[in-house]
């Protein structure tokens, strides 16, 4: 039997998180968004839905790329690889050079490879998305490896590896008001809460209410 022919639309950013918080396996709905689409059947009914944004990891973060940050689907077929390929059309005609995306480690990124996407890295798990400066519950995400695809008009990879894997460590910043410097990653023992010792005396006076 042959497959139904598949269609891109448009949804709103409310059409789309509706439809995540029902299908998606692990995370709850993005954020926010810079481009959302959806895919349905000759029927008009909605079968999955795929969410873009600023990459997570702030190191990727150079204006010209972006991440898809959701793709939820009900299993019809191709629905996944059709998604993800309007991506691709869609953040490059905006005039993006580079999309990313990431799968779980044991998941086969078929329908990522369909649509002409290519696996640039094996990550380590992260401890966890909760830091500091942003406070975030983790659901499904801790202890679990990753792979990081890509699209776009370049070869290259978007940063060396030794830097990507860099990047999607814990991204904890300084505690202290007004400062948000990156905190060395601890590889061992608690990990700091301030960048210097100024840091932790302008925070300890703040929590006391007294004058710097």
């Amino acid at each position: 039997m042959p497959q139904s022919r598949l269609f891109i639309v448009p949804l709103s950013f409310d059409e789309a998180c509706t439809v995540i918080d029902r299908l998606h396996r692990h995370h709850s709905r993005p954020q926010g968004w810079k481009f959302g689409w959806g895919v349905t059947t000759p029927g008009g009914q909605v079968v999955g839905v795929a969410t873009a944004g600023r990459p997570v990891a702030r190191a990727l973060w150079d204006g010209f790329t972006l991440e898809v940050t959701r793709v939820a689907t009900d299993g019809t077929p191709n629905a996944c690889s059709a998604l993800y390929a309007a991506a691709w059309k869609t953040v490059s005609a905006a005039g993006y050079h580079r999309l990313i995306t990431y799968t779980q480690h044991g998941e086969p990124g078929t329908s990522l490879r369909a649509a002409g996407w290519r696996r640039t890295a094996v990550l380590r798990p992260r401890t966890g998305w909760d830091t500091p400066s942003r406070p975030r519950s983790d659901r499904g995400t801790d202890g679990v490896g990753r792979c990081l695809w890509e699209q776009s008009r370049s070869t290259a990879p978007a940063l060396p590896l030794a830097e990507l894997r860099n990047a999607m460590r814990n991204e904890n910043t300084c505690a202290a008001n007004d400062c948000g410097n990156a905190l060395a990653h601890a590889s061992r023992g608690r990990p700091a809460l301030f960048c210097s010792p100024a840091c932790r005396v302008r925070a300890h006076r703040a929590r006391h209410n007294k004058p710097t």
